[in-house]
């Protein structure tokens, strides 16, 4: 049997600590990246220039290749980050809820507050659009891994967690893009509305539904 001798040095040799050039670079990618994400909030857009990317980003037009090949794989990398920080989010605030379908209710009503909390997350979900449904980054695992705990508990009646989720998903991205078409509308209450049909949709009766969407919630950190 053959040894890499190489692989079991490399694993034996500590990580470089990053450098003034690690750091660099890393500001750069992370400026491009935020010029595409308010590329995709403001303007719902991904046809803009390399130029006009560089210019939001405030870095040389060079710099653009020495971290992406392309514009699409720019976007990309924009929307998974959008998709994580938003799956994060939620992670960082339902995290000490026991009730499976609380933390499923508390999702689903603070994700229709971002719309008023973190527009741009909110705006980068909506352009996403169907895409954001099927991730294997983001709220998606996630709202998969807390359907299946509320089922398996018998807290509500889901017969597939993945179709569940395109039904659930549809009415978040739904909400999300009235709310920012409709400034005038409450967010708070037009989430927990939400959060109360979907309960129901699932099995639960009217007055828990009521009671579980209209539970205290915990802040959202702002990012």
């Amino acid at each position: 049997m053959s040894i890499d001798r190489q692989g079991i040095a490399n694993s034996r040799t500590p990580s470089r600590a990053p450098n003034r050039l690690d750091r660099r670079k890393a500001r750069t990618r992370a400026a491009l990246i935020a010029a595409a994400q308010q590329f995709l909030a403001e303007q719902g857009r991904a046809d803009v220039s390399i130029q006009e990317i560089t210019e939001a980003a405030d870095v040389g037009f060079g710099s653009f290749y020495n971290h992406f090949t392309s514009k699409d794989e720019l976007f990309d990398a924009a929307v998974a980050l959008t998709l994580e920080e938003h799956g994060a989010l939620m992670d960082s605030v339902v995290g000490d809820l026991k009730d499976p379908a609380e933390i499923f209710a508390a999702s689903v009503r603070l994700t229709g507050r971002l719309q008023r909390t973190h527009t741009q997350i909110a705006r980068v979900l909506v352009r996403t659009g169907m895409p954001y449904l099927t991730s294997d980054s983001g709220l998606a695992p996630r709202a998969i891994r807390d359907l299946q705990a509320a089922a398996d508990n018998g807290r509500l009646d889901i017969d597939d967690p993945h179709t569940a989720l395109a039904m659930v998903g549809g009415a978040l991205l739904g909400v999300l893009h009235l709310l920012e078409t409709r400034p005038d509308l409450d967010a708070e209450q037009v989430s927990d509305q939400l959060a109360t049909r979907l309960l129901r949709m699932f099995g639960m009766t009217h007055a828990e539904a009521q009671e579980i969407a209209g539970r205290p919630l915990p802040s959202l950190p702002r990012t």
